[in-house]
């Protein structure tokens, strides 16, 4: 999966490799019962619901993607261990510079941040990643259906929400 990137994001969303479902359809969170799109559309993040297929156009929105493991795909347990790319990911942060960072998953943050996924409260995180500020996602995936909440999407949007006021443009960014 391409990454969409560019200077003056506001929020980068990071998973940790596509399904395989997203994989074989060359779209970010393309499972039918993957709850993203619809996720990103019922906080505020996005002011319509997108399709997997429309993914390239969430710069419009400030919104950025990329994975963790970007050469791989699958469920996380079945990710061998040198999938992970960290710095990879850090690299790419230090390019474009988002405001946030959320990690749409534990395991894709603690690979990133190195810590235990245990030791990952959902929401915002005291230190920042690359100049960024970290947040934590519970994933959208059906596999984590009974732990997601939508709680720390909410709180996400709020902040993106403020954010975009401070720039002058509510509910959209522009880009210059």
């Amino acid at each position: 999966m391409p990454d969409v990137l560019r200077p003056g994001l506001t929020l980068v969303l990071v998973g940790t490799a596509p399904s395989r479902i997203s994989a074989a359809a060359r779209a970010y969170y393309a499972n039918p019962g993957n709850r993203f799109w619809h996720t990103l559309h019922e906080v505020g993040l996005t002011p319509e619901l997108l399709l997997p297929q429309e993914y390239p156009r969430l710069p419009e929105f400030g919104i950025g993607l990329t994975d963790v493991a970007k050469r791989h795909s699958g469920v996380d347990a079945d990710l061998p261990a040198g999938a992970w790319a960290p710095d990879e990911l850090r690299a790419k942060l230090r390019a474009h510079r988002p405001r946030l960072v959320a990690f749409t998953s534990k395991r894709g943050a603690a690979e990133t941040l190195g810590v235990p996924t245990g030791a990952l409260p959902y929401g915002q995180h005291p230190e920042p990643l690359e100049g960024a500020e970290v947040w934590v996602l519970p994933s959208t995936s059906p596999l984590a259906r009974s732990h997601f909440r939508l709680d720390p999407w909410q709180a996400l949007a709020a902040r993106v929400q403020a954010l975009r006021g401070n720039q002058g443009t509510p509910g959209r960014v522009t880009e210059s």
